[in-house]
């Protein structure tokens, strides 16, 4: 299996620290409202990966963090006149929807930035005592860049060049550095904003040292992949291997992988460009399966452009599959006999080549795309020799082989009900009439059954209305 590694900037064969293990790290949101679909392709292309790992062998130890301490939280809490905790506690629980909705496997780990705070603390401490950091005056502790020799080995730039970027962070306490290149790894409180005891001064941690220490806590000083968005490449990630490579003394993270951005109908997504949509806005009008789809449609590396257009051949592409496995549970129900025949051992050699086909576009750095071609080759051979006339067994054998590819894609090949309207506005109908007739118990199961359906009623002044959840 081969890995593109930003850090050497190649294809890297995998080799794992420790034989059958992989230990892997994804930067998470930051909680201050519903997860948008720019983070939804890092969490399906990883979710992926790990998948992958899974179906060949690997104990995987996953884990991906929540910022529930930032910037942008504080601000929302202040506009809604609530703590931050009442904020990023909300926002968890709606990004975890979404991802269960897309089918987004839940980490081996969650770990919280404000559940981690001794941990932070301790790493900073290290990094003082051994010359990595120092205090200014009004108790900023700062990363002394330059104290870290390989400093910019993962984007590929020396510290001149990277000048720029770091003008662009600026936070309390500024004049105290040592060097412009410096950043920070603890920050004083500000008035109404939560905050955290140190030995340096109330406040709290700078973004960068909190995925250092729960990686670390969870696992272990060196770990096998990193991965997020590219965007995360410089500074996060760069200062991420700086602060933990100086406080461990020993390499970070073997490989790291990245995916590209994804543009909104050729365009940066932007609020301010209108073009702004978040995964339960998607949901809305799309199956989250659909959403999945496309994202593996194009290789991880690769810019995606976001359309319609594209939406909907995606959906009309998920179809195909699904209505091939259908039509083969159907003729594995009808079917007899358990023994294929000699035509259908030869077609079963040939699903078994696309097998190797899939896993081959798998092994080669998780092109998804050439895997998903695979799978559709498989979805044209089941059409075109399974029949009436099948064997139980072959029937069996070519569904369980696509929904096992499915399955490492994130691939749910059940097909959905669909739910009529008309069908919910009677469901509605019975409800109102089980009001009337005081019969409560009725009405509150017909709520909760229209609820698994995934459609929340609101009863209002004006009626009962409906929407899906």
């Amino acid at each position: 299996m081969k890995i593109y590694n930003t850090l050497t900037k190649r294809k890297d064969e995998f080799v794992p620290l420790e034989e059958g293990k992989v230990k892997m790290y994804v930067c998470g949101p930051t909680v201050y409202n519903f997860i948008h679909i720019g983070n939804a392709r890092p969490m399906i292309i990883f979710d992926t990966v790990r998948r992958y790992f899974e179906y060949k062998g690997y104990d995987v130890n996953y884990v991906s963090n929540f910022t529930d301490v930032d910037d942008k939280i504080i601000k929302k809490a202040i506009e809604e006149g609530v703590d931050a905790d009442t904020i990023s506690k909300r926002y968890i629980e709606e990004c975890k929807k979404d991802m269960e909705a897309m089918n987004v496997k839940p980490a081996t780990t969650h770990p919280l930035a404000t559940q981690e705070i001794c941990g932070m603390l301790e790493m900073i401490q290290t990094l003082i005592e051994a010359g990595h950091a120092y205090a200014a005056a009004d108790g900023t502790v700062y990363f002394r860049t330059k104290s870290f020799k390989e400093y910019g080995k993962l984007s590929h730039k020396n510290l001149e060049d990277l000048q720029s970027g770091f003008r662009e962070i600026k936070v309390t306490g500024e004049e105290g550095k040592e060097d412009p290149a410096d950043f920070v790894l603890w920050k004083p409180k500000k008035e109404g904003e939560p905050y955290w005891e140190s030995p340096w001064c109330d406040g709290r941690p700078g973004w960068h040292i909190e995925c250092s220490v729960m990686s670390k806590k969870y696992l272990g000083d060196q770990i096998d992949i990193h991965a997020g968005g590219e965007d995360l490449i410089f500074p996060h990630h760069e200062n991420e291997i700086a602060q933990s490579e100086a406080a461990n003394g020993k390499e970070f993270a073997r490989y790291w992988m990245h995916n590209a951005f994804l543009n909104i109908d050729n365009r940066k997504m932007s609020k301010s460009l209108g073009n702004f949509f978040t995964v339960r806005e998607i949901s809305e009008k799309y199956d989250l399966q659909v959403l999945r789809f496309f994202m593996l449609s194009a290789h991880y590396r690769s810019p995606l452009n976001f359309s319609a257009e594209l939406m909907e051949a995606s959906k009309n592409g998920l179809e195909r599959i699904l209505t091939s496995v259908e039509r083969l549970k159907d003729l594995e129900e009808k079917a007899q006999g358990d023994v294929l025949n000699e035509e259908e051992k030869a077609w079963m050699a040939d699903a078994d080549k696309l097998v190797e086909k899939y896993e081959a576009a798998m092994d080669d750095d998780f092109n998804t795309a050439d895997a998903i071609a695979a799978v559709f080759e498989l979805v044209k051979l089941s059409n075109s020799t399974a029949g009436e006339s099948s064997s139980k067994a072959y029937a069996h054998a070519m569904k369980a082989t696509i929904e096992k590819l499915c399955d490492v894609l994130g691939i749910i090949t059940e097909k959905k009900a669909e739910i009529l309207d008309s069908e919910i506005e009677a469901m509605i109908e019975a409800r109102q009439q089980a009001r009337k007739a005081k019969n409560f118990a009725l009405a509150d199961e017909i709520r909760g059954k229209l609820l698994d359906m995934g459609i929340v009623l609101e009863d209002t002044r004006e009626g009962v209305k409906w929407k899906k959840a």
